[in-house]
């Protein structure tokens, strides 16, 4: 498994005392320990041991300008001080991490880094694949490119699929493979995350679009689709 290195923020104790005091935090401030850490993506923590606090952000930030490393530090300190950033110095943070650029970088970086766990799409009573081949023929002219494919390890409680982009795979959840379940939930659940590989996440102004107009559109050729929906209420109740 390849190792990815953990490396010291240059000049992160003195950039958190520096928003420490601009967000008028109460109390002695703490000592910062601030890494650049190899997460799967885009993430900032913080903890408390004794005197000192542990900050990581994600190494996706070590080419970032210095206003994006303190907006992301006020994001962290306003949590733990129970302080409101003032919306001028976390803007910059939150505008980096909605960036067409970043979220691109974040999909690179995951293929890369996210173990993908092998799961059998041949379930005990749905068979993911031929379902993908039957859906890709009818709704997309069989030109959608099939992603990994399968059933969720464990039993969600609340979501139904997923996509994800990195490791570019669906994932549906078990819950939908067992008797009594009607096939047309299962497909309609499919075919919603095969609109995500069609119509990837983008950016509209300051916003993340997952459900954009066209994808509203075409998820309603469904045939059944209100059957399907009403079938999906019922098992979530």
């Amino acid at each position: 498994m390849k190792r990815y290195e953990v490396l010291q923020v240059p000049g992160g104790s003195a950039l958190f005392q520096r928003v420490f005091t601009r967000l008028g935090c109460n109390g002695r401030p703490p000592r910062f320990r601030v890494e650049f850490y190899p997460y799967s993506s885009l993430v900032l923590t913080i903890r408390r041991r004794e005197e000192a606090m542990y900050v990581r952000f994600s190494d996706l930030l070590q080419r970032a300008p210095l206003p994006v490393l303190e907006g992301g530090a006020a994001l962290l300190l306003s949590r733990v001080y129970r302080r409101k950033a003032p919306r001028d110095v976390v803007e910059p943070y939150l505008e980096y991490a909605r960036s067409h650029k970043t979220r691109n970088r974040i999909s690179r970086m995951r293929s890369g880094r996210v173990r993908v766990r092998q799961s059998d799409p041949q379930g005990r009573h749905f068979d993911l694949s031929k379902l993908f081949d039957e859906l890709n023929l009818k709704y997309f002219d069989g030109a959608l490119q099939r992603p990994r494919i399968g059933w969720s390890v464990r039993s969600w409680r609340r979501q139904f699929g997923c996509y994800d982009p990195g490791p570019n795979q669906i994932l549906l959840n078990r819950r939908m493979d067992r008797p009594g379940v009607p096939a047309c939930a299962v497909e309609y659940v499919l075919f919603h995350e095969m609109l995500h590989v069609k119509h990837p996440t983008r950016r509209s102004g300051c916003s993340l679009v997952s459900h954009s107009r066209e994808f509203r559109e075409e998820e309603k050729r469904f045939v059944g689709f209100e059957r399907a929906r009403r079938a999906l209420d019922r098992l979530t109740r």
